[in-house]
Formats: C-alpha cells, sequence, structure tokens
C-alpha cells in the first residue's frame, strides 16, 4: 500500500492505474494497462492518501486534486461495498 506501507498480496489491494493516455482511475479488474499503484481497503488509507499524496509517487505522476478526489471516491466506494460484504458474511446472510 503506497500510503501504509503495508505489504499484501494484489488481490487484497485495491489498484489505481495511469492509463497510457495519462488518465488515473480505479482498476478493479488489475488489468487496465498502465503503472499501476495500490491501496489497502481500508478507509483509514485511502483517506490519509487524500492529504499525503503518496499516489503521485506511485504512480511516478502528478495526481492533481480533482483526479485524487475523483479516484478516491470510487475506491471508498468498493471498500464500502466490500465492508457490507464482509458484516453480510459474518451474520449469515
Amino acid at each position: 500500500c503506497v500510503s501504509c506501507k503495508t505489504r499484501a498480496d494484489k488481490k487484497d489491494l485495491l489498484r489505481v492505474v495511469l492509463s497510457p493516455s495519462g488518465e488515473i482511475a480505479y482498476d478493479p479488474s488489475g488489468r487496465l494497462p498502465g503503472r499501476g499503484s495500490y491501496l489497502c481497503k481500508k478507509r483509514e488509507c485511502i483517506m490519509m492518501e487524500l492529504k499525503a499524496h503518496r499516489l503521485s509517487k506511485g504512480l511516478r505522476h502528478n495526481v492533481d486534486e480533482e483526479e485524487l478526489k475523483r479516484v478516491a471516491e470510487a475506491v471508498l466506494a468498493e471498500c464500502a461495498r466490500d465492508e457490507a460484504s464482509e458484516d453480510s458474511t459474518v451474520k449469515g446472510e
């Protein structure tokens, strides 16, 4: 994770990619072409990233505030889905 420096399998992290055209996007499949950078599936890491801008270093590209907010919203939505899924699994639903 570029935010907290935790090491984990790629499947346990969320990928953000800088496409060859220069667009930054959340990559849920992990297969989009371009330079990727990974974040934990923890809300705290994503919020910390919004303040620290480590994603720019991981992607080797300046990420402006609007791009960062847009990508963070997509990643936070994925985290919320994961948390809801885990909650329903724990409750046996």
